[in-house]
């Protein structure tokens, strides 16, 4: 994404636009699937995720001016980079929104999600979320046990969960020699 400061709930396209293939996301350790929103209740590729990643708790949020109190202070608290100890799930059941992430090169990609998408980033990974200009996104909220919102703000580097996100995603391969030709 471009260094803009514009308005966050823009695109953010590089000039030339630069698309990043879902294999990227995945080295990264972001997990997503595309899911019928429309019956989420009965989905059953929603359900096998669930048992298979032991997700056991969900809710259902709106993010919207209309629906979430003190929205514009929330949204910039969500704008704010930050890490979690556990995985964000998200599913968007409606409406759309972006997740910004960082490389392994410490460079922004935004994550486009909506409608039907389903994105796990995983435990100790920088990111920020905002919505679109549509301004709403209803997303289910997913966690394995009990719920645990905590943000913590970069830097939050010593972290147990950053440590290892950084050794198992970042530092992959980095100790190897490379043979110059």
């Amino acid at each position: 994404m471009d260094d803009s400061e514009e308005d966050q709930r823009l695109p953010h396209h590089r000039e030339p636009k630069e698309f990043i293939p879902l294999d990227k996301l995945s080295e990264l350790g972001i997990l997503s699937w595309r899911l019928n929103a429309g019956d989420w209740e009965n989905d059953e590729n929603l359900k096998k995720i669930r048992e298979a990643r032991g997700y056991s708790y969900m809710d259902i949020c709106d993010v919207c001016p209309e629906k979430l109190p003190n929205y514009e202070a929330k949204i910039k608290n969500f704008f704010e980079e930050h890490l979690h100890t556990d995985e964000e799930i998200r599913y968007c059941l409606e409406g759309s929104g972006y997740f910004d992430v960082r490389d392994q090169n410490d460079q922004w990609i935004r994550v486009a999600v909506k409608k039907g998408g389903m994105i796990v980033l995983p435990a100790g990974m920088y990111h920020r979320f905002t919505l679109d200009t549509d301004n709403y996104i209803k997303a289910m909220r997913l966690f394995v046990g009990e719920p645990v919102w905590t943000p913590y703000n970069r830097p939050h580097d010593h972290l147990p969960a950053r440590k290892e996100y950084v050794e198992k995603i970042i530092n992959r391969g980095g100790n190897q020699a490379v043979e110059a030709r």
